[in-house]
């Protein structure tokens, strides 16, 4: 993760975010959507930015409480391989001791991510069943428990 520093999603991030979200998702958040997420008292989003200024990846968490949901992870194509996606995951956690846990939802199939996340300490809690499109699919429900759950 050479040349990677992790954070505060800030306007300047916005457009490149989207791009990601377009590049990693069937179902992408707007410019707009994301753009709303800066003002949004319980969001928590967190970018992976190289020394260049390019915006390899990013994290958003919404809270309630003292919980947290895990909205979305994502890396650029470009920039996948290289740990950006754990350093996210743990950059945020790192910054969630206010939180009793944090949970996000992945694809059943997806192996890679839940290998992740298990070793980010998250657990598996339940299923969603049919929670995905393109394609349908349902989802592994994860948490990581943070005050002593």
């Amino acid at each position: 993760m050479n040349g990677i520093s992790i954070v505060p999603f800030a306007a300047a991030h916005v457009r490149a975010v989207a791009d990601i979200e377009r590049a990693c998702f069937a179902e992408p958040w707007t410019e707009d959507g994301l753009r709303e997420e800066l003002d949004n008292a319980c969001a928590r989003f967190l970018t992976a930015v190289d020394s260049g200024g390019a915006v390899a990846g990013y994290i958003g968490c919404h809270t309630v409480l003292d919980e947290g949901y895990i909205a979305n992870v994502a890396v650029a194509p470009a920039f996948r391989r290289r740990g950006i996606g754990r350093a996210l995951v743990q950059a945020l956690l790192a910054r969630s001791d206010d939180l009793a846990f944090v949970t996000l939802e992945v694809r059943a199939s997806n192996a890679p991510a839940i290998a992740l996340y298990a070793g980010c300490g998250f657990v598996p809690a339940g299923t969603r069943r049919r929670f995905y499109s393109h394609p349908t699919e349902d989802a592994l429900l994860m948490t990581a428990y943070r005050k002593g759950e």
